[in-house]
């Protein structure tokens, strides 16, 4: 017999809706389930649980009962909130022992929408520090591993929400996705990742990215899921400085659309870096292709959109940002740094104002040049990283950050391209390798339509399902 973790959140939200179960009830499975779990795996995807106030939020979510008809189908379920969001009145310390004991006075839009929809957060969940690095190893922690195989990274940075997504310690969480932080760790634990358009979530209130490189999004098992928390998180304020214009009507909706027969872009040379394609991530691509050929899709290979210049533009553009989230540290907290934290730091502090500029503007003009030459196409398919999950520790090294960089990128040699276009992009778990570890598979879509890739991508979903698919540790 299926057990609560077992079912969808959306399975999940109706069961609450219907009063076959409470959302006290599913808090404390979920809470019990975290107990239960190898709590080196659940101190490694949570760096900060409170079960007595998940308790209190069941009971209050419990006591309103659905509201209306424009309630969100995932009122009730729990979820929990990422170590770089704001949460009032919760340590959060953005990966970093730097802020460690930090306690926020306001909640930022992502958790305050999320708090309005009725989800329960359990708790924050693991990030690397200040969520630069693309592997969530953070200081004094275990690493964020993968279910598969938990000698395998979970990915990053938003590594700890798919470790807790991924074992069933929660059914969705919501990431964020400066360069492939939400699509990475979905590829490494076999979900579903969805950054969304540049605009479509608010960065209320710190707006900490002024290039519009970064943008909160879901991670879950389903695309039903992801949807339905993209409803819940989209939406914007009136103080932002970008916005997406609003959908025909929920995401949620558009997963139950047939998307048409589309033109679909392929390519898999990498983007970032020159790097060998795993043989089986290369074969899992082939497969991809000729599986949208068959739903009747118009596939066509295509060249890489971005010039290798754009690297150094966004490079720059990379370092000044890790560079402003150290501004203002007092000594003892710049000693507790790690080494490709100030690295990346000291370079972005070397770059002059006008050469920031310059850069910013560079990549504009990289993106503009991109989406021209992709408007003819509905969506473009590459794979999501070059290789299966790496081991724990494999990319970082402390002892030449710059060679960690350059690790990364040799990893991840594709996500970061849809950050510079501003375009949606979604990672789905289509396959597997030999051994049995999870392999993305990902799609982007012009800007503003995450309705279309959605629809594509659960008619993937239909014709390649993957939701039975259950790690060793579940």
């Amino acid at each position: 017999m299926a057990e609560l973790h077992d079912l969808t959140a959306l399975e999940q939200g109706a069961l609450i809706r219907s009063g076959e179960i409470s959302p006290v009830e599913l808090t404390e499975h979920y809470l019990e389930r975290a107990a239960r779990l190898p709590q080196e795996y659940v101190d490694g995807a949570f760096v900060f649980r409170d079960p007595d106030t998940a308790r209190v939020r069941a009971r209050e979510v419990a006591a309103v009962g659905p509201v209306g008809e424009g309630a969100s189908p995932l009122a009730g379920v729990p979820t929990a909130i990422k170590d770089l969001n704001l949460t009032k009145g919760v340590p959060t310390a953005f990966g970093s022992p730097a802020f460690a004991g930090y306690v926020p006075e306001i909640s930022d839009g992502v958790t305050l929408a999320i708090e309005d929809a009725g989800l329960i957060s359990l708790g924050k969940t693991s990030t690397p520090e200040f969520g630069s690095p693309c592997y969530t190893e953070p200081e004094g922690r275990p690493p964020a591993v993968t279910p598969w195989d938990t000698t395998r990274m979970a990915g990053g940075s938003s590594g700890g929400a798919a470790a807790v997504v991924a074992a069933g310690l929660v059914p969705v969480a919501q990431g964020s996705d400066g360069g492939g932080s939400i699509r990475i760790p979905a590829a490494c634990c076999g979900l579903v990742g969805l950054k969304p358009s540049r605009g479509r979530i608010s960065g209320f209130p710190m707006y900490g990215d002024p290039i519009g490189l970064a943008v909160a999004g879901p991670l879950a098992r389903t695309v039903a899921d992801a949807a339905a928390l993209l409803d819940v998180m989209a939406g914007r304020r009136a103080g932002d400085p970008s916005w997406a214009p609003e959908p025909s009507g929920t995401f949620l909706a558009a997963t139950g659309r047939e998307p048409g027969r589309l033109r679909i872009g392929c390519f898999d040379e990498p983007v970032i870096a020159d790097t060998e394609i795993d043989p089986e991530v290369r074969r899992a691509y082939d497969e991809t292709t000729r599986l949208l050929s068959s739903l009747g899709h118009v596939v066509e290979d295509i060249p890489v959109p971005l010039p290798r210049a754009a690297v150094a533009d966004f490079e720059t553009c990379w370092a000044v940002l890790t560079g402003l989230s150290t501004v203002g540290l007092a000594p003892e907290q710049e000693a507790t740094l790690r080494p490709l934290t100030r690295w990346l730091g000291e370079r972005g502090a070397a770059i002059s104002g006008p050469a920031f500029g310059l850069a910013i503007g560079a990549l504009r003009r990289h993106a503009a040049e991109a989406l021209v030459a992709l408007a003819p196409y509905d969506i473009v398919l590459t794979p999501t990283v070059a290789t299966p999950p790496p081991l724990v520790g494999a990319l970082r090294d402390d002892a030449d950050p710059a060679a960690d960089f350059e690790a990364q990128k040799r990893y991840t040699p594709w996500t970061s391209a849809w950050n510079v276009t501003g375009m949606p992009a979604i990672s789905l778990p289509l396959h597997q390798t030999s051994a049995g570890l999870p392999i993305g598979m990902m799609l982007a879509a012009r800007p503003a339509e995450e309705e279309l890739l959605l629809s594509l991508a659960a008619q993937l979903e239909t014709a390649l399902p993957w939701r039975d698919r259950r790690p060793p540790l579940w």
